[in-house]
C-alpha cells in the first residue's frame, strides 16, 4: 500500500503546478487528481484510467502526467478532446 500512497503524492504534486484541470476517470467517477482525498478512494493500481486534461497548460500537464503515471506503473489513456 505505501508505494501507492507515494504515487498518490507524487500526482497530486505534480497536477497542482499546473493551470489546467486535470480529471481521472476511473469507471463512472471522476476525481480532481488535485484533491488527494479523491485520489486515495480511487487510486488502485489494477485499474484502468482515463486522463481528461483541459486548460491553457494542457500540453505540458499532459505529459507530466503521463510521466508520473508511468512511472508508479498506473495503467492509464490520455484522452485527446
Amino acid at each position: 500500500m505505501s508505494s501507492n500512497n507515494a504515487a498518490i503524492v507524487d500526482i497530486a504534486q505534480t497536477a497542482s503546478q499546473f493551470n489546467s484541470s486535470i480529471v481521472l476517470q476511473a469507471e463512472n467517477k471522476y476525481i480532481d487528481v488535485k484533491s488527494i482525498l479523491g485520489l486515495f478512494t480511487t487510486l488502485v493500481s489494477s485499474q484502468s484510467y482515463e486522463l481528461h486534461v483541459h486548460g491553457t497548460d494542457a500540453e505540458e500537464a499532459k505529459k507530466a502526467m503521463s510521466d508520473v503515471f508511468a512511472k508508479h506503473g498506473l495503467n492509464f489513456t490520455v484522452v485527446a478532446e
